[in-house]
């Protein structure tokens, strides 16, 4: 069974975009309903039109509810990507948990089928990708792509260069990323046209730069 906490594990690096941290129950409960409803705002108008005023509306709170955690839009937008991203990481670790992954591809294979999944299931999870203009900072890539190294690594042979397969993983991840978006553009369920080109396209250069013989001999 793979190693899910490489995927899970908790990044110290991560800067905080809440206010205030929720302690109880009951104001973990409010800061939900924020981005939920902000979600909600996201998918039905985009991210560009999102107010913090839109927000307290929709969650049926004051806008001083809202300030308390967020000192402004962009705050809303970076906190609703935090979550979709953490909800991806646990979908991603759900999905692999139990199995056992026979190549470096089936990694990836897993990662590109629950991004799509998240599309599918995950109010306002395009702000993931449409909101990096807004929070060039929190750019999940680069994160990403150092988790399934790790993890690719430790089930796949410690021979390989993590730095060099880093910088692989973020391109790979750059290129299925654009064309699993254009796919939720074109399709509400995802142009499985465009989705299997992103797993072709990933796959293709992954395997030039991880090594034909690598990948033929780790496939099941």
């Amino acid at each position: 069974m793979p190693n899910v906490d490489l995927i899970l594990g908790a990044d110290p690096s991560r800067r905080r975009s809440i206010r205030t941290e929720p302690t109880q129950r009951r104001s973990t409960q409010r800061l939900d309903a924020l981005l939920d409803a902000a979600a909600e705002i996201v998918d039905e108008s985009g991210f560009e039109r999102l107010t913090t005023q839109m927000v307290a509306e929709r969650a049926g709170a004051s806008i001083g509810t809202v300030y308390r955690y967020f000192p402004d839009r962009v705050a809303v937008l970076y906190a609703l990507r935090e979550r979709s991203v953490r909800r991806f990481r646990e979908r991603v670790a759900d999905d692999m948990d139990g199995i056992e992954l026979v190549s470096w591809w089936h990694v990836m294979d897993l990662a590109i089928d629950a991004c799509a999944a998240m599309y599918r299931d995950e109010p306002g999870f395009s702000v993931v990708h449409a909101a990096r203009r807004e929070t060039p900072e929190g750019d999940v890539e680069p994160e990403l792509a150092h988790r399934l190294a790790r993890l690719i690594e430790a089930e796949f042979g410690g021979d390989l260069d993590l730095p060099e397969l880093r910088f692989r993983l973020g391109v790979s991840i750059e290129l299925g990323d654009a064309l699993i978006s254009r796919a939720f553009e074109r399709d509400a369920d995802g142009d499985e046209r465009y989705l299997a080109e992103a797993k072709r396209l990933v796959r293709d250069y992954l395997t030039e730069h991880l090594g034909e013989a690598r990948a033929a001999s780790n496939a099941a």
